[in-house]
C-alpha cells in the first residue's frame, strides 16, 4: 500500500473532516480513503455515452466509411389525409 501526504489541509476542513469520521465510527484516515474510493468510483462509473462513443472510433479517420452514391432523388414525405 502506498502512503499519501496531504500538506495546507485548511484547518476548517480538518474539522468537518474529523466529525464526518466519527459520525461513520472510522478514522480522519479511514475517511479519506473511503471518500477517495466513492469519488472515483462514481467517476469511473459516469461516463456518457457521447465519450464512450468517441473513445470507440478515436483511430478512424472519416474516409474510412465511404457514403454510396445517391442514385435517386429524394422525395417529399406523403402523408394521409
Amino acid at each position: 500500500m502506498a502512503t499519501l501526504t496531504i500538506r495546507n489541509v485548511d484547518e476548517d476542513l480538518k474539522a468537518k473532516l474529523r466529525i464526518q469520521a466519527a459520525e461513520n465510527g472510522r478514522s480522519m484516515e479511514a475517511e479519506v480513503r473511503a471518500i477517495l474510493h466513492t469519488a472515483l468510483a462514481r467517476s469511473e462509473s459516469q461516463v456518457d455515452i457521447g465519450t464512450v462513443i468517441r473513445r470507440r472510433f478515436a483511430g478512424m479517420d472519416d474516409t474510412s466509411f465511404p457514403l454510396p452514391e445517391r442514385t435517386e432523388l429524394a422525395r417529399p414525405a406523403e402523408f394521409p389525409e
